[in-house]
């Protein structure tokens, strides 16, 4: 028989050397003092777990088991390490400890863990945390109902879902990896990213919690209450608003979207940049515009487009294609009070082009140097151009030219007036000119200072030349032998076409000129000053402006 006061001090020595008691089922308690220090001696001191402090300790031996239960204030530590709990089991020989309640391991001031359960193994420096667990580094929290944590890479594990807090960012996933050296995070299956300023998801995300940088591994959607991001590839500053994606992101807001081969955006600045391939387009308006570069200010809601830039304008039956060096659009301001533009007809009446006051947004679009146009019904070729859904009118400027079925319109500036988005009318202003081949080197040629033509079913219906109208046609048979060559003059002149074809010429006053024979034309009465055939340089299809 043991007295209890030998007991007690076998119990002391255990505590103290970490050495097994006598054999058999044996009970006690033992209360230490406050400040007491006891060493659990192992063969590597690095594993060493030393007792700073418990209010009582109950030793429980069963064979060749000690289980040691200190209770009331507990505090362990090994290494940089510091355990706190309400109560803790230790089993020396496995070097591990079981501890329940307000549990905290304090790991050289830089990371705290906290949790309900703790099962803490000593020699791989490994703990579970169950219930509440919680890891912060003074900067971010990170919670889940089970944490799996390794003090020797400072690595938290979850896999029953979890949520990380940095600063006014909540995340949230499944499943996550956080590491403690690096600062970073990888989240796993239903990832939220929830922040004032924008909302992520995603099923894997790449999380910084000092940079905050977000690494974007699968298909992710950014919401940042202005525009949506649909993302595969890239990153995203979380605290900039600034983002980098590759394998052709699309982005959109309430007007437009846009995708490319790479996109940088800027939230600050409202600006996006798109490289390779890039497709942008109002869709309310209806307007696209490509092109390997482009610039896209989504506070302004325009784009500058170059490197091969197209833009396509949606008609109703027919689209529009215009290509040049540079593309730029932009929206007009939304109050329009103008007189716009006014023009005459035979009559001399004013055809007032006014827009009206309109509240909803138009678009206009700029093109400039090397202008090329598309359409099944209409191309060309100009300098620059201008087109505004104000008004919706094509102005084209400096060596314009259109071509309308065989009809190859000129003038110092041409404007193609559309409605519903078809051609409706058009002006060529100043040294204003139709050309049309009949044959081999066979020109018919109407010229005056202006020429107003009207469209019907989208092809040239009449035109009316005004002012020093000179004509050249040439008169065919019934067989359409070529039997004569008319050159007139005349103060204004009527032009009708069938299907897009020049019909007949009627001249509003009775014409001076001359009619010769096919064969007896001189070489220099074949041609109106200012003649040019430019059949050179029509676009022959829309695939011509593409791929070029």
């Amino acid at each position: 028989m043991i007295s209890v006061k030998m007991f007690k001090q076998s119990i002391y020595g255990l505590v103290l050397l970490g050495g097994i008691g006598a054999t058999g089922a044996m009970s006690a308690r033992n209360t230490l003092p406050a400040n007491h220090a006891g060493i659990f001696q192992q063969k590597d001191t690095s594993k060493v777990i030393h007792v700073l402090q418990a209010k009582s300790l109950v030793n429980l031996q069963t064979d060749s088991v000690v289980q040691r239960r200190f209770i009331g204030d507990v505090i362990f530590r090994q290494g940089t390490s510091t355990l706190y709990c309400d109560s803790a089991a230790f089993d020396q020989k496995t070097n591990i400890i079981e501890a329940w309640g307000h549990v905290h391991i304090n790991q050289a001031d830089s990371v705290h863990t906290y949790s309900d359960i703790l099962t803490y193994h000593g020699n791989e420096r490994t703990a579970i945390l169950n219930g509440n667990a919680k890891l912060t580094d003074n900067k971010i929290v990170l919670t889940s109902p089970i944490l799996y944590y390794d003090l020797n890479t400072k690595i938290g594990t979850y896999d029953k879902g979890g949520k990380l807090v940095n600063d006014n960012t909540v995340l949230t996933s499944r499943e996550g990896i956080y590491f403690g050296d690096t600062k970073d995070v990888h989240f796993k299956k239903e990832v939220v990213v929830v922040d004032p300023e924008f909302t992520l998801g995603t099923d894997t995300l790449y999380y910084n919690t000092e940079t905050k940088i977000a690494t974007i591994m699968a298909p992710t959607t950014i919401n940042d209450g202005k525009m949506i991001m649909y993302v595969t590839d890239g990153y995203y500053n979380t605290d900039l608003g600034y983002g980098h994606f590759g394998q052709r992101p699309v982005i959109e807001d309430s007007t437009n979207t846009f995708t490319a081969n790479e996109i940088e955006t800027d939230k600050a600045t409202g600006i996006s940049i798109a490289k390779g391939n890039m497709i942008w387009r109002d869709t309310a308006q209806k307007i696209a515009v490509l092109a390997n570069y482009g610039i896209i200010n989504q506070g302004q809601k325009s784009v500058l487009a170059t490197q091969k830039p197209v833009t396509l304008i949606e008609g109703k039956t027919d689209t529009l294609f215009v290509r040049g060096d540079t593309l730029f659009s932009g929206v007009v301001p939304r109050l329009i009070d103008s007189a716009a533009l006014a023009l005459k007809d035979s009559s001399g009446v004013a055809d007032s082009l006014a827009a009206k006051q309109d509240t909803t947004e138009k678009r206009f679009v700029i093109a400039y140097h090397n202008v090329r146009i598309y359409s099944d019904s209409l191309q060309g070729v100009c300098d620059s151009l201008y087109y505004s859904g104000v008004d919706s009118i094509f102005r084209l400027y400096r060596d314009p030219v259109l071509w309308a079925s065989m009809n190859q319109l000129t003038g110092d500036s041409i404007f193609l007036f559309t409605k519903d988005r078809k051609a409706d009318r058009i002006l060529l202003d100043q040294n204003a000119m139709i050309v049309n081949e009949v044959g081999p080197d066979l020109f018919n040629q109407i010229k005056g200072n202006t020429i107003l033509g009207y469209f019907g079913e989208e092809k040239l219906d009449s035109m009316y030349v005004n002012g020093n109208s000179e004509n050249i046609y040439y008169v065919q048979d019934d067989d359409s032998a070529f039997i004569s060559v008319n050159r007139l003059q005349t103060a204004n002149t009527r032009v009708f076409f069938e299907k897009g074809e020049l019909e007949r010429i009627v001249f509003v006053k009775e014409p001076e000129g001359t009619m010769y024979p096919l064969s007896q034309i001189p070489e220099d009465q074949k041609k109106l000053k200012g003649f040019r055939w430019e059949i050179a340089r029509r676009p022959k299809s829309k695939y011509e402006l593409l791929g070029q």
